[in-house]
């Protein structure tokens, strides 16, 4: 590819070894949770959202548990200092989220931000400059000395303010582009900020160290963290917060190596909406804790609702395959994976115990998706286990194994052919047409039995094209004795092999259904019988499997 020689490495590594991180194995707590998506998220989209949708967008945040919500940036536009009038003065939020706004390190903007959160219980005041070496080179052209005090003078105009307007609000500061700023600069800069505020225990202030453009592997944030989390003054009285950007496609890694390296709290958004490739998605987040045993303390247990009103407020479609939330992540079209996940959920209803299900790393029905519509999904692709798991869980259909071999190729011609996806209602459809009611060559109109010595007479009247006619036989049971009927009037010859039957539970507790497998030479053919009576449910199922037998002949 050309052009790659004017690239070059714009990170920079702490002056000391910062690796303790790597010795942890997994994040065993939730961060605290700061949704952006009302201000990185919004101000991202094509068509910024209406102050009525933010509306509904931040009970939607609440609704999910997050406790702190930075709701814009109300120096930035009417609309911001509107929706953030609006909240306080309708009381419309509640007593348990602290909202945070954003403002750069300015005085007239500090100020009118601080105009918009006048007479708000909870808020949270976010003051950020920019600190790498390409912003304080190209944009601000100056040192870093004045950089730093750009930083001291709005943590210290924050200070002011909140004094003269008796608020006791939380700060916090962010040395934007973070990671393409020198470690120890960064840290000058923090401790500076810090040296202002003086956090106390009960009033903690914010560090938040902003991926602004991903610029590296996930480890070298990792580092950067830890050197701030060890070095940083006041430690005790501060929140270390991380706001991870996506650029390269690793927000996630970063994050969760960042809170191994002593992150408290993260900043984020629903599905990874930001600018660019967008910010890190808390939805994967979340759910990577969940699947490893941590509660995230948000509540993601109706995904179909999150994604449904997420895309009618943001214009934006969740990716089928996005973790967690898109509708085929449990998805299973592959025969192998099918009958894997179909012995898996077997083996569950027999032993219980932990969640170990083969290809679902979490249960589906935590998070709001169905088994039979969301998990084994039904395609040329898909195998006798997909398609016994689907009938059997949605219509009680529990066929022999053999049999869903046998049905399984039924469904995968249909599909094929069709070049799409069956449903449920499609799978059993293809399931009445090949095994139950067929009736290409004959039917048996009425059977009437009569108990001999030594087993069991039948009367079968049996209907072809050519009218009707009656047969008699004997056998040692009730569908033998039908069967050897049969066999006589069709001049058929076959051995019946198989044969299994249950209530039907999921369509009518009052019905039974049958399986019939007859054997001609190598070719084995099936049957199944619905109906209130077991006898004549068996012989339907019989019928069927001599129909399927006489029409390949």
């Amino acid at each position: 590819m050309k052009n790659y020689q004017k690239y070059v490495k714009q990170y920079f590594l702490p002056p000391v070894r910062c690796m303790d991180w790597a010795e942890k194995d997994a994040v065993e707590h939730a961060p605290v949770w700061c949704s952006v998506d009302l201000r990185d998220g919004n101000q991202s989209l094509i068509e910024p959202m209406s102050l009525e949708t933010k509306l509904e967008f931040f009970r939607l945040l609440t609704d999910l548990g997050f406790k702190e919500i930075e709701v814009g940036f109300p120096a930035a536009s009417q609309t911001e200092y509107t929706f953030m009038r609006r909240l306080i003065e309708d009381g419309l939020i509640p007593d348990d989220v602290t909202v945070q706004v954003l403002t750069q390190a300015r005085e007239h903007i500090i100020k009118k931000t601080f105009e918009a959160v006048r007479g708000a219980k909870n808020v949270i005041v976010h003051v950020y400059n920019s600190t790498s070496v390409a912003q304080r080179e190209q944009v601000f052209r100056k040192d870093r000395a004045a950089i730093k005090q750009i930083a001291v003078e709005g943590a210290r105009l924050l200070k002011e303010l909140a004094e003269r307007d008796g608020a006791r609000y939380r700060f916090e500061y962010s040395p934007e582009s973070f990671t393409g700023t020198e470690p120890e600069y960064a840290l000058e800069v923090v401790n500076a900020v810090l040296g202002v505020w003086r956090p106390e225990q009960d009033n903690k202030a914010i560090i938040n160290l902003p991926a602004t453009v991903e610029n590296a592997m996930p480890h070298v944030y990792a580092q950067q963290v830890e050197y701030i989390n060890k070095f940083m003054d006041f430690r005790g009285s501060t929140v270390l917060s991380l706001h991870p950007h996506n650029d390269r496609g690793c927000g996630v890694a970063a994050a969760e190596m960042g809170l191994l390296a002593g992150a408290d709290r993260i900043e984020g958004t629903l599905f990874g909406n930001g600018e660019r490739t967008g910010n890190v998605d808390v939805i994967t987040l979340a759910g990577n804790m969940f699947s490893q045993g941590v509660d995230p303390q948000l509540n993601l247990e109706n995904m179909p609702r999150i994604c449904s009103l997420y895309e009618k407020f943001t214009g934006m479609q969740v990716n089928p395959r996005q973790p967690y939330a898109g509708k085929l992540v449990f998805a299973a079209f592959s025969g192998s994976h099918q009958d894997a996940i179909a012995k898996g959920m077997d083996w569950r209803e027999k032993h219980g115990g932990v969640w170990t299900v083969p290809y679902l790393p979490i249960d589906p029905q935590d998070v709001g998706r169905k088994y039979e519509a969301d998990v084994i999904r039904i395609n040329s692709q898909s195998g006798k286990g997909g398609v016994g798991y689907v009938l059997g869980h949605a219509f009680g259909i529990n066929m022999p194994a053999r049999m869903k071999e046998a049905m399984g190729y039924a469904a995968k011609n249909v599909s094929d052919r069709a070049h799409k996806e069956l449903l449920p209602e499609e799978l059993y459809a293809v399931f009445e047409e090949n095994f139950v009611k067929n009736r290409s060559v004959f039917d048996v109109a009425e059977c009437h039995f009569k108990q001999l010595g030594d087993g069991i007479e039948a009367t079968v009247t049996v209907t072809r094209e050519g009218g009707n006619s009656v047969v008699t036989a004997a056998g040692n049971g009730r569908l033998d004795a039908v069967s050897n009927a049969l066999k006589k009037q069709l001049d058929a010859a076959y051995v019946l092999t198989d044969y299994e039957e249950h209530a039907l539970t999921r369509r009518s507790s009052s019905k039974a259904v049958s399986y019939v497998g007859i054997q001609r030479g190598e070719d084995t053919f099936w049957g199944a019988g619905i109906d209130e009576d077991i006898i004549t449910s068996s012989v339907k199922a019989l019928v069927a499997a001599i129909n399927n037998m006489l029409s390949r002949s």
